[in-house]
């Protein structure tokens, strides 16, 4: 079975992504392809830790959500795992273990280090689009689940607003379904628990699914009423915005005192 392995590149000017010279797997003449529950998962050796996929997850986020402080610092990387919001579970990182994360990230191919001479902080940006190959509404999907766990097709949709346009429940359906029809799924559909209404869809990078996994997302439909989900989603939107605002103007501020310390020296903290 094929690894989700790729060569590293420190320079900007990256390789074209490799290539896979196996054949697509067969698709049916059905409308739309069943997700087998014997689908084959990522290979061992190549599932990411709970850090690897918070850190990547993150990543991918800040890309498309706040892409003017894309690529992020160790530090604004470590307060996007950090987050109270749109986070599960909540974690709390210090930037070593963000810093050792990524450099095992890095000697997998899946990040790269940004050097810049206006910017004496390194940088660091996702690679894993192109070394797996993933389209925009993929790379959605997958984004939420890394970060939040297993989600509704409903709950992807509204959860992706900021990073991909789907136009119905039904387009994201489709893209968890082309996810987990690769030759090494990358998602997987959960049964429907009882008393839940809709069925969840879990990521595969970190391994199968545990039983806690499962065991969350069967009671996370039972809590709190449709009316009270919506208000605790519009409060953590809020939060999560304004923390947004706050990493800009924190970016903004280191970068102006390395402008004055270049100018007057050092500066004491």
């Amino acid at each position: 079975m094929t690894q989700m392995h790729a060569a590293t590149e420190d320079s900007e000017s990256d390789s074209e992504p490799a290539v896979s010279n196996e054949t697509e797997p067969a698709v049916s003449n059905e409308t739309e392809p069943a997700v087998s529950n014997e689908a084959e998962p990522v290979a061992q050796d190549a599932l990411l830790t709970e850090t690897e996929a918070r850190v990547l997850g993150c990543l991918l986020e800040k890309e498309r959500t706040t892409p003017a402080d894309y690529p992020l610092t160790t530090n604004a990387l470590t307060r996007a795992c950090s987050q109270t919001t749109s986070r599960n579970p909540v974690v709390a990182y210090q930037e070593a273990t963000v810093d050792a994360t990524l450099a095992a990230l890095k000697d997998r191919g899946f990040v790269r280090f940004v050097h810049s001479q206006s910017n004496r902080s390194t940088k660091y940006r996702q690679a894993v689009e192109e070394v797996w190959d993933l389209s925009a509404d993929q790379v959605a999907v997958l984004c939420v689940l890394l970060l939040r766990g297993a989600q509704t097709t409903q709950e992807l949709k509204t959860r992706t607003e900021r990073l991909f346009p789907f136009d119905s429940a039904e387009a994201v359906e489709r893209s968890l379904i082309s996810l987990a029809s690769r030759q090494e799924a990358m998602t997987f559909k959960l049964d429907r628990a009882p008393g839940q209404k809709d069925q969840r869809w879990v990521q595969l990078l970190t391994g199968a699914p545990s039983a806690q996994t499962i065991a969350q997302a069967a009671s996370s439909s039972s809590v709190g009423s449709v009316t009270q989900g919506q208000q605790l989603a519009q409060q953590q939107a809020q939060q999560q915005a304004l923390e947004e605002r706050v990493a800009v103007v924190e970016a903004e501020l280191d970068r102006l005192r390395k402008v004055l310390e270049e100018l007057v020296g050092p500066l004491e903290t």
